[in-house]
């Protein structure tokens, strides 16, 4: 494969320049070689490696995690087990956050049935706003 400019790289992988620049930035993208003209120009490897961080952040891995998986990547013969830790911690926490945001859905779901539809001063979804003491759970969402 030929050399490609930041844009094409942008284009072939979905993700923006400044964030290109953002992961060059934090070493997750190794820097390209610039042109003569001092423009960065990437190649496969960089295309490859964009590719799966991308897909990584899709599926909501954090940046130190991306980066530990990228070099686990760079080891082929080594264990999977930390990659296959940092996955289960990862499942882990997105269950606590679909169990939080259910418990959520819920109480939303209990203050608009509760909704009267008369006038603001008896309005339940206020009062619930103005009161957590009216919730029947704690829902903040980490």
């Amino acid at each position: 494969m030929e050399q490609m400019p930041i844009g094409a790289l942008s284009e072939a992988t979905g993700v923006k320049v400044p964030t290109i620049r953002f992961y060059e930035e934090i070493g997750l993208l190794p820097a390209p070689i610039r042109t003569q003209s001092n423009r960065r120009s990437y190649g496969d490897t960089h295309l490859q490696r964009l590719r799966f961080i991308r897909h990584a952040r899709d599926l909501g891995f954090a940046v130190d995690d991306i980066r530990e998986l990228l070099a686990m990547a760079a080891e082929p013969q080594a264990s999977c087990d930390r990659a296959d830790s940092i996955a289960q911690r990862h499942l882990a926490d997105v269950e606590r956050r679909i169990a939080q945001l259910q418990s959520l859905r819920g109480e939303l779901q209990r203050m608009v049935g509760e909704c009267q539809h008369g006038r603001v001063a008896e309005c339940r979804v206020i009062e619930s706003l103005a009161d957590h003491g009216h919730c029947l759970h704690d829902h903040r969402v980490a």
